[in-house]
């Protein structure tokens, strides 16, 4: 599991992005449960995510309604199966509106880079 914390700050609303191999809806579900097992990312307000197999596309938008299909356009583009991306946001008290789209694709970005 690889963690980038603190990678993106608006208004008050803080993004991190994680991700691991992950091949099916049962580990996809464990890796967030893992993860929540970290405190901050429990009391997160949104932990979006998306991964592709061979044969299917999975997301969860997780109340930040279209943010797991950009996630899925992006390992798209990678060419990137089998491996589960999460973009976490804590919210801040004020709507960031379709900045918070711009914000999951850098998060996103940051993630496929490192």
């Amino acid at each position: 599991m690889k963690v980038l914390e603190n990678i993106i700050s608006d208004r008050g609303s803080k993004y991190a992005v994680s991700g691991g191999p992950c091949t099916s809806e049962a580990e996809a579900k464990a890796f967030i449960k893992e993860l929540c097992r970290k405190k901050k990312f429990a009391k997160a307000t949104h932990n979006t995510w998306g991964f592709i197999t061979d044969d299917s596309q999975h997301k969860n938008d997780d109340g930040e309604s279209g943010a797991g299909m950009v996630i899925l356009r992006m390992l798209e583009r990678e060419g990137m199966k089998n491996h589960i991306v999460v973009v976490t946001r804590w919210y801040g008290g004020k709507h960031l509106g379709g900045d918070r789209f711009r914000h999951v694709q850098e998060a996103v970005r940051m993630y496929l880079e490192e």
